[in-house]
């Protein structure tokens, strides 16, 4: 009787030990695949010196990325080229003559034969930086989509040339378009006389947004105007078109509004005039985050498949993606008519004509 009775507890001892060893490796197999998860999306809401396609693991633990691989332009003393290949994703050091470069935190640092990264007091990177104008995928994704825009406006041009004004082929699908941003966002905002000098740019900012925020959707892991500093460049356009248009009468109701009491001239001309700067600022913001918040909702809902591991969890997670992917296409042409209308809206303060 003692003696089954302490066999039961051994038994028991052992189960209880074998689960709790085997919690501690899922805990940790969790613990890796939430980490590993929380790179990728960093990873494809940054920018990259590769079109990463997707990547796996080999049996012997080393990991595989298949992509296309992007030129390496930097300036050290001289121009250095080679592929992002030889860079393996931070983990190999490239050596170019007597210099060798690491990619360390999506940036490329001049370092040793060993790939030593020195840190500061301050626990920043120590290591020099060469100027780098090296081809990422988001410089190549921007050259691609000015490329097209050029082909398909230019196709459009020549077609009025020569069906008298009529568009013909693929121009039939954006006449319409270009239409409705002439009558219902240029005239509108910015008035029938002087809306024609805005309309290049109100087309050209409007398809530039739009097919960058399309092509971001793809399994290319584009992040154009996710990045801000894209965004900053058209906003900073938006700012200087309406800086420069600015007429007397504009700059007038921003320093001495007329029909207000001294009193009130004093404390809005500052205010006024921070608003010149806070407008293109949220248009800055505005797109950027909107299209960054996208792409991290649509990688953590895909991750979930994989962090549920059954059925209905990875079905649920599915089928969020799906949804959240069709209105991402939505946004995509949301955001570029908000960026353009608020461009028409500033540029038409600027140009506005007051009766007094």
């Amino acid at each position: 009787m003692v003696k089954s009775i302490t066999i039961k507890l051994i038994i028991l001892v052992g189960l209880i030990n074998s689960y709790n060893a085997f919690s501690n490796v899922l805990e940790k197999d969790k613990d890796e695949l939430e980490k590993e998860i929380k790179e990728y999306i960093n990873h494809h809401v940054l920018d990259s010196y590769d079109f990463n396609l997707l990547s796996y693991t080999k049996d012997d633990g080393a990991k595989v990325y298949v992509g296309v691989p992007l030129p390496v332009l930097l300036w050290d003393k001289g121009l250095v080229v080679f592929s992002s290949s030889k860079l393996n994703h931070g983990k190999s050091i490239v050596q170019v003559g007597e210099n060798y470069y690491k990619l360390y935190h999506n940036k490329i640092y001049k370092t040793d034969s060993s790939g030593t990264i020195f840190y500061d007091k301050n626990n920043h990177v120590a290591n020099k930086s060469p100027v780098d104008f090296s081809m990422t995928k988001g410089v190549v994704s921007i050259l691609l989509v000015s490329i097209l825009m050029f082909v398909l406006f230019r196709n459009l041009a020549v077609s009025y040339k020569k069906n008298k004004m009529m568009a013909s082929g693929i121009g039939r699908f954006f006449e319409p378009i270009v239409l409705y941003i002439r009558d219902e966002i240029a005239i509108p905002n910015i008035g029938q006389k002087k809306y024609k000098k805005y309309m290049s740019f109100l087309l050209t900012v409007f398809f530039f947004i739009w097919f960058c925020n399309i092509i971001g959707l793809t399994p290319l892991g584009i992040n154009v105007t996710g990045n801000i500093a894209v965004t900053f460049c058209l906003a900073l356009l938006t700012f200087i078109i309406t800086t420069v248009s600015g007429t007397k009468d504009y700059w007038k109701h921003i320093f001495w509004m007329p029909g207000m009491p001294l009193p009130m001239k004093i404390i809005m001309a500052p205010i006024e005039l921070l608003g010149v700067f806070i407008k293109p600022f949220t248009l800055m913001i505005r797109l950027y985050a909107n299209i960054s918040a996208g792409h991290i909702v649509m990688m953590t809902l895909i991750s979930m498949i994989f962090i549920f591991r059954n059925l209905i969890g990875s079905s649920l997670s599915f089928m969020l993606a799906f949804f959240i992917s069709i209105i991402e296409i939505l946004v995509a042409l949301l955001q570029a008519y908000i960026f353009t209308i608020l461009s028409a809206l500033y540029f038409g303060f600027a140009v506005e004509e007051h009766d007094h």
